[in-house]
């Protein structure tokens, strides 16, 4: 009987111990099997709370396998405003208005990092009006012995003809020519002294161009060398210009600046979010920028602080063939040094410094683009440097060579005096005095001989002076040549006032990045 028992006992203690191992083994599996929270495509991992929809360690994977940016649309459009540089290549004759010019575009235009209008597109045009002589100038002119003075003139060009022959029809204002340009740099030397980043730099400028870019400018190196005036075309326009009487030509190579008064649009473009990884990232050191004024600078009227603000004309690209810097980024600095020209002949002085690079609306607009599509994906916040700050003096500058102007070392333009006034001045005296003197031969008295009065005469009133006082055989007549011309060359060379410094609107510059300084990084910082 009590065998029997305890038999029934053990038996009902097993199956019971196997129901409750059997129970909290499924409660343990429960547990451990992870809960998918509704709304949730996959389960979290074990150790994700439930609350988690995507495991923590899947945001890398899901933006390694989100799709590519698009790329971006740039609008390739020229704005109003925007100057191309001609240079003619003909001898025209300004006679009367409607007389037909004919060009070429010395510079190439860039939207953004792209040439629309090559260097050597052909640009046509007309005199547009001849205005007449007024009657002071005439008797200033005539006083000097010019009996054909100058005429002003406008001229418009109304259509340019890319190399492929497409031709575009333009409006355009179109400023004074520029008969003789001069390109000034402060260091000559430094080509010599540049580093190996910035000899990359320039030659990937050049090889991120491409062939094409490169073709451009070897055309307007050629154009240069053909149109640059040389010695005996700088002596036979010297010699004419003593000449009474002369016609007004615009000689070939004669520069102007036309700019467009209704926008130019070459459609469109897209660039890759690897092509504009770089846009407004630092410029390497040794970069030269090349850019233009956007307003007139006179030491005449600047003052330190007086800001100056520059365009790039040209993209800046990196040692590994990234865009840097769009064309039209702006380079915004301020007049660090004005010296107004004073009488007794003391020249201006101007210095500027460039203290931040602004990127280009299309670059900014560009990369606005990329970051829309990276926060619509949920990617990381793409790098954006809409200005950045920088030191940048003035290294070269284009201007007429009749300005006299040089540029020292740090960058500072100040104009110059011809080494030979004084030589001209003391000639011009010397003259004068001789045609003074009388020469006592055989018992009767000379004035002086032809030579003297010849030149005594051209000192005052050039070649009509001359052939004046050489048939009066005169001297007071010649005496007063010469002392008209020594008086006029003195007061010219050292009793007048002197030149100011004049930088032009859309004057072409090239200006030298170099690292900022702390108060300009704070500056842009803040």
């Amino acid at each position: 009987m009590n065998f029997a028992r305890v038999a029934v006992y053990s038996i009902l203690s097993t199956s019971l111990f196997t129901a409750i191992v059997r129970a909290q083994s499924t409660a343990d599996n429960r547990r451990r099997l992870p809960v998918r929270p509704s709304g949730c495509s996959e389960a979290p991992p074990q150790d994700a709370p439930s609350s988690t929809c995507v495991p923590s360690s899947s945001v890398e994977a899901e933006e390694a396998n989100a799709p590519p940016l698009l790329p971006v649309e740039i609008a390739l459009k020229l704005p109003v405003g925007t100057p191309l540089r001609i240079a003619l290549d003909q001898k025209i004759r300004v006679k009367k208005p409607g007389a037909p010019i004919h060009g070429r575009v010395v510079e190439p235009v860039y939207v953004f990092d792209q040439v629309v209008i090559p260097a050597g597109s052909i640009a046509t045009g007309q005199v547009k009006s001849i205005a007449t002589v007024s009657g002071l100038q005439r008797t200033l002119a005539y006083s000097n012995g010019n009996f054909s003075p100058f005429h002003r003139y406008e001229v418009s060009f109304n259509a340019v003809t890319l190399p492929d022959g497409k031709q575009l029809p333009i409006q355009t204002t179109v400023s004074a020519g520029t008969a003789d340009v001069v390109h000034l740099v402060s260091n000559p030397a430094k080509e010599k002294q540049k580093g190996a980043a910035g000899r990359a730099t320039d030659q990937a400028k050049v090889e991120a161009k491409g062939k094409i870019h490169e073709a451009n400018a070897q055309v307007h190196e050629a154009w240069e060398e053909l149109t640059a005036p040389g010695k005996m075309h700088r002596l036979k326009g010297l010699l004419l210009a003593q000449s009474p009487y002369r016609r007004q030509y615009l000689e070939p190579g004669t520069r102007f600046v036309a700019d467009l008064d209704v926008p130019l649009d070459f459609g469109a473009t897209s660039r890759t979010a690897a092509q504009l990884a770089s846009v407004g990232s630092e410029p390497p050191p040794d970069s030269t920028l090349k850019a233009r004024l956007v307003t007139e600078l006179s030491s005449a009227t600047a003052s330190r602080g007086t800001p100056v603000i520059a365009v790039l004309t040209e993209p800046l690209y990196s040692p590994t063939h990234q865009l840097i810097l769009p064309a039209s980024s702006s380079l915004v600095g301020e007049v660090l040094k004005a010296k107004p020209a004073r009488k007794l002949h003391h020249n201006g002085e101007l210095r500027v410094v460039f203290e931040r690079i602004e990127t280009s609306d299309e670059g900014v607009q560009a990369l606005a683009q990329l970051e829309t599509q990276a926060q619509e994906q949920n990617l990381a916040e793409l790098h954006r440097a809409d200005s950045q700050a920088m030191v940048g003096n003035l290294e070269g500058v284009e201007v007429a060579r009749s300005s006299n102007m040089k540029l020292d070392e740090e960058g500072g333009a100040h104009t110059t005096d011809s080494r030979t006034r004084y030589l001209s001045s003391g000639l011009a005296v010397l003259l004068a005095a001789a045609a003074s003197h009388t020469e006592v031969e055989h018992g009767t008295t000379e004035t002086a001989g032809p030579g003297v009065r010849t030149a005594a005469g051209g000192s005052g009133f050039r070649l009509t002076g001359a052939v004046v006082s050489l048939a009066a055989k005169s001297m007071p007549v010649s005496l007063a040549f010469g002392i008209y011309g020594a008086s006029t060359s003195i007061y010219a060379n050292f009793l007048s006032r002197g030149r100011d410094v004049v930088l032009p609107k859309d004057a072409l510059m090239e200006i030298g990045f170099g690292s900022p300084h702390a108060a300009a990084s704070q500056g842009v910082s803040q």
